[in-house]
Parts: structure tokens; C-alpha cells; sequence
């Protein structure tokens, strides 16, 4: 239940139309009750036991009075103008209130479907800005697909598995109600047995249900496993294709879809079976009923007539509908439990990455980068160990090492990617926690080995994050990358769409634009990870020269893999097992012939 409310809080901007949709469905339920209650004088008249009223009484708003006064009524139109004729006039009334009925039953609808769509909407708005805003470490931890699937597939199930059935919700426990204070009207003793099959219904179907959420969960995962899979498979294709491993792959992927396949035949069998279960159950009641009805007539109690008892029963032939809605509303929303259980873990999850109360802006960067003391941990694992470094304005400052070494972590813990559990990182002199986060990553920019694109054109691409940028700036930024050339060849030039992850262009001319991105940008503090690592010697040149015309008068923070292209570097530091172990220019660590210089040697081979 606590898991409901969560999503019933998204209902609360909505509460006006909510509340024209329970009123239009308590008016639409008065207006069916009125027109299966005709059914009590039609048969009246028919089977000539409705009695006649000569003299009516003062009107109030009573149960007799109504009653009292509709028969004096009735019995006027009998009297006056004979029995054939009432039954015209009460199959008249009976379709006005039909037209009522079915009109107010529209209204509601119609008030429903914006709190639908809108709490839908609003649930995939809040889980797609929590996903934005959690830490890098939360993507390390979970696997794509899986959270993929729970902002697709489980936002889906919730739509249909409880969106579906908040209509339901909403209109039929009305329906049920208003039903039974007739049912109470026409005899209380029948009602009885109504509330005592109804909890016997309730409670079967709870224990048929009960085990529905946890196999639900199960069958989510694995939804999550398949997706994670087919994500594997699109982005490793080239690989398969390579090591002939595609028969492996497929019979890896149908094994998982297999098992989902069984749990899901286990699920729906448990959800069909609440309709003919609860249909099997009402039948029963009614029987029950009609055989207590009949008995009491039966034994002369005056309280109860035939056509009462027939209306008795058309009148709770109509609960059963609204009741088997519900009894299939609990199914679908018992489904629908694991997929909230699974988008609350996004939305449940801490980010660590906190800015504190009152944090300083910075707008400039004026001094220095500091790290002191600097230790950081990847769950309990130790990957930088007592890091000391201080990158002056202006400096370019070289990472070189093995992979694995600490060389990335470095960089991300500047802009508070990952956050250290000890030591200090300053910029300016100033610890940067004690700066807001937006602040703090303005002052930067980033050139990755692997280009990060989007599919976009190429100019949305290039001015991507730069608000109120010009057209004259983004083809500036892209003659400083050496990327002009080539965008004016692609047909459409800055318009060109360069697809999924920029699949419709080069190594080379994926990372120029990349670099064209960041030139815009224009941050004081620029950092490069392996940018020209995965490039041909042609390309190399290219994105090489980009970075120097991307490097001037700025300070720039070099992950290298290739020690030709930092040689120029004010400052290269050595990194293994996630300590600096040497420090200095090119030829003074040649000179040192230690690690630096085994890797030299290395590449020079």
C-alpha cells in the first residue's frame, strides 16, 4: 500500500478532474439505479400486484415519501389512462435516465483520461530527471538494460496495471455502493448475504493473488536481462561477427527469453483466472439469494413482493460487474507492484553527490588545481592512494600509465563525478564541495577517446549544452577543430544528421566534432582522455592539430596513451596503482630511466 501512495501522489495535480470524474460517476451510477429500479412498478403493473395510491403525501426527502408519491403518480397515469400506457411511460422514463446514465458516464471518462496520460507522463518526467541527476557510480553498479527496462517496460506496466485501473478505482466502488443502499431499501435481510459472499470473494481471490507480485519481479528482470543482452549484441556486433560467436550469443539470448516466456505464461494464467473465479462466486450468491428471496415470499413476509425480489436481483446482477472490474483491477495492480517496487529503486537511490547549503559560485578559474592527500575507493577496492598534485593556470599537465592505474578516476574527481573519502581537491584555494556543482563544471571541458554524440544534426551537436549560441560561433568552433571542411561536404552541411551515436561519420570526424563542442564551450580548464588514441595516423594529424589550436591559453589536463603527443607537456606524471611515482618534463624523466621511461621504450619498439 505504501508503494501505491507513492504513485497516487502523482494523481494530486489532477485532483479537479478527479473530482468531476467522481461526480459524474456517482451521477451516472444514481441514473442506473433509477432506470433497473423502473423494472420493480413495469412488473408491478404486468403481473397486476402493484398497488394502488389514491391520495398523496407531503413531499420530503425520505425513502417513503418518494416511494409513496412515485405509486400515487404511477397509479394516476394507471387509472387515467390504463395499464398499457404506463408501461409506455415507464419504458420513456426508462431511457431517459439511460441517456443520463451514459452521458455522465462519458463525462467521467472524459475527466479521466488527462489524469491518465498525466500522471504517466509526469512518472517518466521524474524517473528520466532522477536518472540525469544520479552519480556516475549508480551506472557503474546496475547493468544498462536492466535500468533501460525499468524506465520503458515497468513505466508501461504501471500505465497499464494501474493507470488502467484507477478508472475503475474511481467509478466502481461507487457503483457498488449506491447499489447496495437500494439493495438495503429493498431488504436488508437479502443484503445480509451480500456482505457475507462478497469478503469470501475478496478473500479467495487475495489468496489466489498473493504470490502474483513476487512472480512479477521476477519476470521484470528478466525483461531487464533481455534488454541488457540485446544491448550487448548491438554493440558488440562487430566482435561476434569476428569471433564467429554468433551461435553462442543466441543461444545465450534464448535461454533467458525462454525462462521469461514460462514466467509469464505462470503470470497471466493467475490473472485470467480472477475473471471466472469471481464470476463462478457472484453465480453462486445469486443462487443463494434467489433461494433466501424465494423462501421469505414463500412464508408470507410481507416486506418482500415478486417483482421486488426480481429487481432485488437485476440490481445486484449489476454489482457483479463493477465487482469483477475491481476483483480484475487487484490482479493488474498486484502485477503492476513489481514494476513500482523497481522504479522506486531509481527513484529511492542517494545520490552522494551533494552540493552543500549555501555553496560558493565561481566563475573563473584564476590560480590552480590542487590535489592533497588524495585517497579514493571503488566499493572498499583502493584506486589512488595519497595523490599530491598542483596544475597551474595555464599548465598542461600529462597522466601517463598503464590502464587500470587511476589516470581517469583523476580527472573525473575534479568536476565531482565520484567524490573522494579523504584528502582535498582545491581549486582557486577553495575545497571544490564548497562550490556549486553547475559552477564548478562550467569551468571545464571534456574531449573523450570514445566521442559522445548524439542523433542530432551536426550543428545541435556542436552547440550542444552552449545556450543562445550563433551560427557564426558553432562554424568558428568547427574551423578551430578542423571540422568545417568536411561538415560542408556531408550534403546538408550544419544540418546533416550524423545518426545514433554519430555512426554516419568517422572515428576522426566524430572526435573533431567533439573537440568543435568543447572549443565553443570555451572552459579555462580543458581535459583530454586518450582523445586520439583509437585514431589512424591521417585522422591523428588532424585531431592532434585540433587540440593544440583547443589547448591555447588554456589549462589542459592530458590523458595520454601515445607519449609522442605530450612531449611538449609542462609537467607528465607517472601513474601506477593509483600513485603518482614520478613527476617531471619529457627529457628529465628519460633521464630517470624508470617507469616513464620503460614505456617510451616500449611504444619506441
Amino acid at each position: 500500500m505504501k508503494d501505491f501512495i507513492k504513485v497516487a501522489k502523482y494523481i494530486i495535480p489532477y485532483k479537479f478532474y478527479a473530482f468531476l470524474n467522481i461526480l459524474f460517476n456517482v451521477l451516472s451510477s444514481f441514473f442506473s439505479l433509477f432506470s433497473f429500479a423502473m423494472v420493480i412498478p413495469f412488473l408491478g403493473i404486468l403481473f397486476k400486484t402493484q398497488p394502488i395510491i389514491t391520495e398523496k403525501v407531503a413531499f420530503s426527502l425520505t425513502m417513503e415519501s418518494i416511494q409513496h408519491n412515485f405509486n400515487y403518480w404511477l397509479s394516476s397515469i394507471v387509472i387515467d389512462k390504463g395499464e398499457l400506457n404506463a408501461l409506455v411511460i415507464i419504458g420513456i422514463i426508462v431511457i431517459i435516465f439511460t441517456f443520463f446514465k451514459t452521458g455522465f458516464w462519458y463525462l467521467a471518462s472524459h475527466f479521466m483520461v488527462p489524469i491518465r496520460n498525466g500522471v504517466v507522463r509526469d512518472m517518466r518526467n521524474a524517473l528520466f530527471d532522477k536518472a540525469l541527476s544520479l552519480p556516475l557510480s549508480y551506472y557503474s553498479e546496475d547493468k544498462k538494460g536492466n535500468i533501460i527496462s525499468r524506465m520503458t517496460n515497468d513505466v508501461t506496466e504501471v500505465e497499464w496495471g494501474i493507470m488502467s485501473s484507477l478508472e475503475m478505482l474511481f467509478r466502481d466502488p461507487i457503483k457498488i455502493i449506491i447499489y447496495l443502499i437500494a439493495m438495503i431499501l429493498i431488504s436488508w435481510k437479502m443484503t445480509i448475504f451480500v456482505f457475507i459472499f462478497l469478503p469470501i470473494v475478496g478473500g479467495i481471490i487475495g489468496l489466489v493473488g498473493k504470490s502474483l507480485r513476487k512472480t512479477a519481479m521476477s519476470g521484470q528482470q528478466q525483461m531487464g536481462s533481455l534488454m541488457s543482452q540485446i544491448d550487448e549484441m548491438l554493440s558488440g556486433l562487430r566482435i561476434i561477427k569476428a569471433f564467429n560467436a554468433e551461435r553462442h550469443i543466441s543461444e545465450r539470448f534464448k535461454k533467458t527469453n525462454e525462462y521469461y516466456t514460462r514466467l509469464m505464461n505462470h503470470i497471466n494464467r493467475k490473472r485470467f483466472l480472477a475473471s471466472p473465479l469471481s464470476e463462478l462466486l457472484a453465480t453462486i450468491a445469486i443462487v443463494v439469494i434467489m433461494w433466501f428471496g424465494g423462501t421469505l415470499i414463500l412464508q408470507g413476509d410481507n416486506t418482500l413482493a415478486s417483482q421486488s425480489l426480481i429487481g432485488y436481483l437485476l440490481i445486484f446482477s449489476q454489482i457483479i460487474v463493477p465487482a469483477k472490474s475491481l476483483s480484475g483491477s487487484w490482479y493488474n495492480i498486484k502485477k503492476a507492484m513489481a514494476s513500482i517496487d523497481r522504479i522506486n529503486e531509481i527513484f529511492d537511490a542517494t545520490n552522494n553527490i551533494t552540493e552543500k547549503e549555501g555553496a560558493n559560485k565561481i566563475n573563473k578559474f584564476e590560480d590552480s588545481i590542487e590535489f592533497r592527500n588524495v585517497n579514493f575507493a571503488y566499493n572498499e577496492i583502493p584506486v589512488l592512494k595519497n595523490i599530491n598534485l598542483k596544475i597551474k593556470k595555464g599548465q598542461t599537465i600529462a597522466l601517463v600509465g598503464q590502464s587500470g592505474s587511476g589516470k581517469s578516476t583523476m580527472v573525473d574527481l575534479i568536476p565531482r563525478f565520484y567524490d573522494i573519502e579523504h584528502g582535498e581537491i582545491l581549486v582557486d584555494g577553495k575545497d571544490i564541495k564548497d562550490y556549486k556543482i553547475k559552477d564548478l563544471r562550467d569551468l571545464m571541458g571534456y574531449v573523450n577517446q570514445t566521442p559522445i554524440l548524439f542523433n542530432d544534426t551536426i550543428y545541435n551537436n556542436i552547440a550542444f549544452g552552449k545556450e543562445n549560441t550563433t551560427h557564426e560561433e558553432v562554424i568558428n568552433a568547427a574551423k578551430i577543430a578542423n571540422a568545417h571542411d568536411f561538415i560542408i561536404d556531408t550534403g546538408n552541411d550544419y544540418e546533416t544528421n550524423i545518426g545514433d551515436g554519430g555512426g554516419r561519420l568517422s572515428g576522426g570526424q566524430r572526435q573533431r566534432l567533439s573537440i568543435a563542442r568543447a572549443v565553443l564551450k570555451n572552459p579555462p580548464i580543458l581535459i583530454l582522455d586518450e582523445a586520439t588514441s583509437a585514431l589512424d595516423t591521417e585522422s591523428e594529424k588532424l585531431v592532434q592539430e585540433a587540440i593544440e589550436n583547443l589547448m591555447k591559453n588554456r589549462t589542459s589536463i592530458v590523458i595520454a596513451h601515445r607519449l609522442s603527443t605530450i612531449k611538449k607537456a609542462d609537467l607528465i606524471c607517472v601513474v601506477h596503482e593509483g600513485k603518482i611515482v614520478e613527476s617531471g618534463k619529457h627529457e628529465e624523466l628519460i633521464e630517470q630511466k624508470g617507469y616513464y621511461y620503460k614505456l617510451h621504450m616500449l611504444q619506441m619498439s
